[in-house]
């Protein structure tokens, strides 16, 4: 099956510093694949690689079937993403910013519209919907990011932290919004700190550790955060020589 996004020998260096070293990853239609590491391990350089927001020094990247350098403007409305912080405008309500996400785009509104609003109900958006995103909790504007991200079914969906700040109705609502994505044929990479959340949503979960995948998981019922420093733990001893 061809990838909707694949990052081959990736290599990204910031400020003098190797943050990226050989990244591979591999991202199939219909999967959701999380992406896993230690505080400055590299995860959102990655994310910030996979969208072209930042080129990478070594490498090739290559975004549903393009070459991410030379990927044509019409295939962004295929991707939708939520990387660090929602991207909104403070001053329009809710509904306004959607709106606006959704037109720069190009989506079909009549199409969008219902399913924006369902995705807004089942996260309990709805009732904010006509607040301006000023006066948003942390969690309530990250549901704004999450429905722009996901309402005009991506292909692709590349979201980082996507249940920070998220109440626990909310963390189901979004299992579920995940579920329909995957089911449709979307892929979806995501990045996380809770463990238990991954194992629930995630078909492969991929071990970064200073600055390459060193080991791919199957959240199979083990104890993923207990296999995650194990895996970690190793990879150090291996580069250390030691036993």
């Amino acid at each position: 099956m061809s990838a909707a996004l694949e990052l081959t020998g990736i290599g990204v260096v910031l400020r003098g510093r190797p943050v990226l070293t050989g990244l591979d990853l591999r991202v199939t239609p219909g999967e959701c694949r999380a992406l896993v590491g230690l505080n400055g391990a590299g995860k959102t350089t990655a994310l910030r690689v996979s969208l072209g927001m930042l080129p990478p020094g070594t490498g090739r990247a290559r975004l549903l079937g393009h070459d991410l350098a030379r990927a044509p403007r019409a295939l962004w409305s295929r991707v939708g993403h939520l990387v660090e912080t929602p991207a909104c405008y403070p001053e329009l309500t809710a509904r306004e910013n959607l709106e606006c996400g959704a037109r720069l785009r190009g989506v079909e509104m009549d199409r969008w519209r219902p399913v924006a609003m369902r995705m807004a109900r089942d996260l309990d958006l709805g009732r904010w919907l006509d607040t301006p995103v000023r006066r948003l909790s942390l969690g309530t504007r990250q549901k704004v990011g999450l429905v722009g991200a996901l309402a005009h079914g991506p292909a692709l969906a590349v979201l980082d932290e996507p249940t920070n700040g998220l109440d626990p109705l909310a963390v189901v609502a979004f299992r579920n919004l995940l579920g329909e994505a995957t089911a449709s044929g979307g892929a979806v990479l995501v990045t996380s700190h809770h463990f238990d959340e991954l194992a629930r949503v995630a078909d492969r979960v991929d071990v970064l550790h200073r600055g390459r995948v060193v080991d791919s998981l199957t959240p199979d019922g083990r104890d993923l955060e207990r296999t995650f420093f194990a895996t970690i733990l190793a990879a150090d001893r291996a580069t250390a020589g030691r036993p």
